[in-house]
C-alpha cells in the first residue's frame, strides 16, 4: 500500500499582513471558507488563528475564533488544529486561551526563544493600509519570540485535561532536543507530531542539508515515536515539501506560511497551494491522508470531543 501523507493548511497565521496580498483571509467568514476550500482540496488539518476583521491584526481573544470554529467543524471532517503561538507581540497567557477554552484535537507548540525577523519584507512591501502593519514589520527587529521552558509548561499544564494532542513546531535543532526534556518528564506523549520550520530568519535555513539534519536529529531522538513534518516559508514552501514527502514526511503549505504560488505569483488561495502539493504527493507515488487518516497516525481525540 502507498505511504499516506497528511496536509497541513494553515490558512492565515500572523506574519503576514493584510496589505501583501488581497487573498490572504482576515474576516471570519474568509477564514472559514479558506479553511473548508483547504479540506476539500486534501488537507487533513487546518492550522487556525484569528485576526481583526476590521484591520487584519492578530487577535487571539476566543471571541474572534467563535465564529469560524464552529463553521468549519459543521461543513466539513478536517482536523482543526489551534494556534497558541498567536503573535510574537503576544503573552503566553494571551496566547493560550483559545485552545484552553475550545480543547481541540490538535493546538500548535513552539519549542523555543528566538529572534524572528519579518522585517525584510519591508524591502518588497512599501505601502500599507492600516498603520499597525509597518510598526509591527518593523519591531521585529528588535523582538523575541518568547517560548521559555515556563512557558511552554504553562501550555502543557493548562490544556492538559482537553485531551489536545500538540502541532510542535521545532525552528531549530535545539528545539528537538527541548522536545525530548518535555517528553522524558512525561508532559508531552508520543506519538510525536513535529513540524520542522525552514526559511524563517531567526530559524533552521531552507538547504536540503538542514532539512536532512532536522530528520536525522529526530530520528535519532524519537525514533518511530513520531510523525515528522515540514513547513518552508516563503518560496521554499513547495521545494521543502517535496524533500520532505521523500524522505518520509508529511507536508504544511498555506498562506500563513508563503503568499506564492510560483515566483512573482500569489497564490489565489490556500487550496491552490494544497493542490500544488498534493500533485507533489501523488507524483511521488504516495497518498494524500484523510482527516481520519491523520487523526489514527497522530492518535486524536476525534472531532466530536472538542468544545465548539
Amino acid at each position: 500500500m502507498a505511504r499516506k501523507v497528511i496536509i497541513t493548511c494553515a490558512v492565515t497565521g500572523a506574519i503576514h499582513t493584510p496589505s501583501m496580498s488581497p487573498h490572504l483571509p482576515i474576516t471570519p467568514d474568509e477564514i472559514a471558507q479558506a479553511a473548508i476550500g483547504a479540506a476539500e482540496a486534501g488537507a487533513a488539518i487546518v492550522h487556525l488563528h484569528a485576526r481583526d476583521p476590521n484591520n487584519g491584526r492578530p487577535d487571539q481573544s476566543p471571541e474572534a475564533f467563535a465564529p469560524f470554529l464552529q463553521v468549519v467543524k459543521q461543513r466539513s471532517n478536517c482536523v482543526i488544529n489551534i494556534t497558541t503561538g498567536g503573535a510574537p507581540t503576544m503573552l503566553v497567557e494571551e496566547r493560550v486561551r483559545p485552545a484552553a477554552h475550545y480543547k481541540p484535537e490538535v493546538a500548535s507548540l513552539n519549542m523555543g526563544s528566538m529572534n524572528f525577523g519579518l522585517y525584510p519584507m519591508l524591502d518588497r512591501f512599501k505601502e500599507f493600509k492600516h498603520d499597525w502593519e509597518q510598526p509591527y514589520l518593523e519591531g521585529s527587529r528588535d523582538r523575541i519570540f518568547r517560548n521559555t521552558f515556563s512557558d511552554i509548561e504553562y501550555i502543557l499544564t493548562t490544556c492538559a485535561e482537553n485531551g489536545t494532542r500538540f502541532e510542535i513546531e521545532c525552528y531549530d535543532i535545539g528545539h528537538l532536543y527541548t522536545l525530548a526534556h518535555f517528553v522524558d518528564r512525561g508532559l508531552i506523549k508520543t506519538p510525536l507530531f513535529v513540524q520542522s520550520v525552514f526559511g524563517l530568519l531567526g530559524g533552521i535555513g531552507p538547504h536540503p542539508e538542514d532539512v536532512a539534519h532536522m530528520k536525522r536529529t529526530a530520528d535519532r531522538l524519537f525514533g518511530n515515536d513520531y510523525q515528522w513534518s515540514v513547513l518552508g516559508a516563503g518560496k521554499n514552501q513547495l521545494p521543502i515539501a517535496a524533500q520532505a514527502a521523500a524522505m518520509g514526511g508529511n507536508v504544511r503549505v498555506g498562506l500563513e506560511d508563503s503568499l506564492w504560488i510560483g515566483p512573482g505569483k500569489l497564490a489565489e488561495s490556500n487550496a491552490q497551494q494544497v493542490k500544488a502539493a498534493r500533485q507533489i504527493i501523488e507524483g511521488l507515488g504516495l497518498e494524500v491522508a484523510t482527516p481520519d487518516d491523520a487523526r489514527n497516525m497522530l492518535s486524536l481525540k476525534g472531532g466530536d470531543r472538542v468544545n465548539f
